[in-house]
Order: C-alpha cells, then structure tokens, then sequence
C-alpha cells in the first residue's frame, strides 16, 4: 500500500541545510496498523507529511498504493488523497457549526456519493455515538469529538488512514479506547492505519512499530499486537 524509498527531507537555515529525515526506506502492506514512534523533534510528523503527500521529500520517494507521489501536481495529490486517504488529527478539526452527523458526512458530499446520511449515522453508532448525532462539536467531550473525527475519517472507506497524536489532547483511559477504536475500524474496515504518537503504551497495540531517533529509522519490529515478533525488512 506504501512504498517509502530513501526518503530524506531536509529545510535550509541560514547557510546551512538542516535534515529533518535521512534515507527513510520501508513498506506497508495493505491492511496493516503501524505505529511511528519516537522522541520530539525526531522527524515523526516530517515524515507522515510526506507519506500522505502532504508534503514532498528532498529526495527520495513515496509510492502509494502504486502511484509515484513525486510524479504527481499538488493537484493531483489532493485528489488522490480525496480518493484514497483519510486523516485524524490531534486537534480534530471538526466543524464547529455542523453536528456530528453533518461532520461525518462531508467527504462523502464532497465526492457527490449517495447515502451519505445513513453511512455517517452508522459509523457514530459504532463508535458509540448513536445517541449522539444531533450534537454540536461544543456540545461534545474531547473523547466524544475525536470518535466523530475518527468517524469522519473512515466515512469514504479510505485505503489508508494516517493519524497524527491522536490521543494527545486525551486523557489515559479515553485514549486508550480511542486507540481500541482505530484497531477495530482498521480489522473491520480493511484500512491501512499509519499511526504518529509518542507514548509506547498506545503504540504497542499497534502490529508493528517503526522508531525514528534524529531523522533516521532506528527499528522496524512487529510486535505481540499482530501475534508474532520479528524485523521487518525495509524496501
């Protein structure tokens, strides 16, 4: 589903070039639940920038589900990733003036697809937020908003999903759960989830985690979460 080769993005300080990720190499099948892990400053979310095409490296490559990212305009990103990725931020990004029903169905009105109304109520009620549609974002717990964004983020059946510190704004308990969540819309849905977050305790419940220490990949392991350990050889 995702190809990273050589990966390396560097930004210009002064006279001086600054490295922020150093030949990032690896593969993510799809289907898969992977944790980025790692300390501030290490290039976790350089990096999900540039496997979502966010963003494009210095140098290296990105192939998502068989297409060269580099290849491609910025236009044509935005539309792959209209077509293909979903996203959950941090800070949820809801739309404060929809409720949570009208949140969850904006990117399947975006696309013009049917049914928008009935999939958004679905995917709330499995999240366990049936009872709670009609809600404004203000009206919701942190929690609660984020099972929203998550619900919104896997609306149009994405073909990965790519979350960035979703816990981070969350409680232990609340975060665990919301954790418990991603994992469970990965199985059922069949999406690829490419996680950012920098507290091991979520990270582990994720099939493999790959670590970054100052830009570059330091281990590559999958873990007991996917029933075995193991290297994980890069691309």
């Amino acid at each position: 589903m995702l190809v990273a080769r050589d990966l390396t993005k560097e930004y210009q300080s002064g006279s001086q070039s600054l490295a922020v990720l150093k030949d990032v190499s690896f593969t993510i099948e799809q289907g898969a639940f992977v944790a980025i892990i790692g300390p501030s400053g290490s290039g976790k979310t350089t990096l999900l920038g540039l496997l979502a095409g966010l963003d494009v490296p210095s140098r290296g490559s990105v192939e998502m589900d068989g297409v060269d990212l580099a290849k491609l305009s910025e236009d044509e990103r935005a539309l792959l990733r209209g077509q293909k990725v979903g996203f959950v931020f941090q800070g949820f990004q809801l739309i404060s003036t929809l409720t949570a029903v009208e949140n969850v169905q904006v990117p399947l009105e975006l696309r013009g697809e049917s049914g928008a109304p009935e999939r958004a109520r679905e995917l709330l009620t499995r999240v366990g937020l049936g009872d709670r549609l009609d809600h404004y974002p203000t009206q919701l717990s942190g929690g609660e908003q984020q099972r929203v964004a998550i619900a919104r983020a896997f609306s149009a059946r994405p073909r990965i999903l790519f979350a960035d510190e979703p816990t981070g704004n969350l409680d232990g308990q609340t975060g665990a759960r919301i954790v418990e969540l991603l994992t469970a819309l990965n199985r059922e849905e069949g999406a690829t989830v490419v996680l950012v977050t920098h507290e091991q305790d979520l990270a582990s419940r994720a099939q493999r985690l790959i670590r970054l220490a100052d830009g570059v990949v330091v281990e590559d392991r999958t873990t007991n979460a996917a029933g075995t350990t193991g290297v994980v050889g890069a691309a």
